[in-house]
This record gives structure tokens, C-alpha cells and sequence, in this order.
């Protein structure tokens, strides 16, 4: 299986690139690298891919499970290596759940499937950066 993505220019330092969606997304630059900073930047987009391939694995788990969970975000924190052409070489991946009877084992599990298993982004990822994956449980 293969994915044809196509991202046109739209100007200046601005890209629209499609989805086999059929939705698009607006890349741009920031002011300090000539963009006027109205899209999304490229290596942002991919700690936003990898959380969103991520949480699409567990959010399917969390409703298979039949698991009570309020609110649930992915917080990545990346570092850029200084050196051109600068990459990311470590990644923390922060799970946060919150509700009022979380069942911790079962959110570690979903968790640990996406990140062992199922999120093929994930596995792109492990190689070129050092990941680091931390559960957060905020019972209310």
C-alpha cells in the first residue's frame, strides 16, 4: 500500500499539502525564516503526526476496553539537534488521562500496545531519536 500526498506552493514560504483524506493542511514558515507564519511548520507536524498516531491506537483501545476516561491528551517534547540539517534526536511522549476511577493497569496496557505494537509513526520515529514514554493518571 502506498500514500500519494501532494503539496502545491502557494506562495512565499506558504504549501498546501493534501490528504488521502481529502482534507488539506497549510504549511508555512515563520517570520524569522521569511513565512508569514499562517501554516503549520514541518517538523512540528511530525511530533503532531506521531501523538495523533498514538492516540488514535489507544483512544480505539480506551472504547474496546470500555474504559471510563474523562479527558486524554499527548504532550510531546522534543529535542532539535543544533547541527544542520537539524533533527529531532529525543522524544517524550507524555499520556495524560483524566477521570474519576481510572483504571491505571488497562490505560498502561492500551499505552503500551501503541507504543510496542500497533503506531506504525512511533516505529518511524525509534529510528533516529531516543523516546521516552511516561503515563500521567490525573484522578479528579
Amino acid at each position: 500500500m502506498t500514500n500519494h500526498i501532494t503539496t502545491t506552493w502557494l506562495g512565499g514560504m506558504a504549501f498546501e499539502s493534501t490528504n488521502p483524506s481529502g482534507h488539506t493542511v497549510k504549511i508555512d514558515a515563520g517570520p524569522d525564516s521569511g513565512g508569514e507564519g499562517n501554516g503549520l511548520r514541518p517538523k512540528a507536524l511530525m511530533l503532531s503526526a506521531l501523538a495523533g498516531c498514538s492516540g488514535l491506537d489507544v483512544a480505539s483501545l480506551i472504547q474496546k476496553m470500555k474504559l471510563d476516561v474523562d479527558d486524554f491528551k499527548i504532550d510531546t517534547i522534543a529535542n532539535l539537534t543544533e547541527e544542520h540539517p537539524k533533527y529531532y534526536d529525543s522524544v517524550v511522549i507524555e499520556y495524560h488521562f483524566y477521570g474519576t476511577d481510572l483504571k491505571e493497569d488497562k490505560l498502561k496496557k492500551a499505552v503500551d500496545l501503541s507504543v510496542e505494537k500497533y503506531c506504525g509513526v512511533m516505529e518511524m520515529f525509534r529510528k533516529f531519536a531516543k523516546l521516552d514514554i511516561k503515563i500521567l493518571y490525573h484522578n479528579k
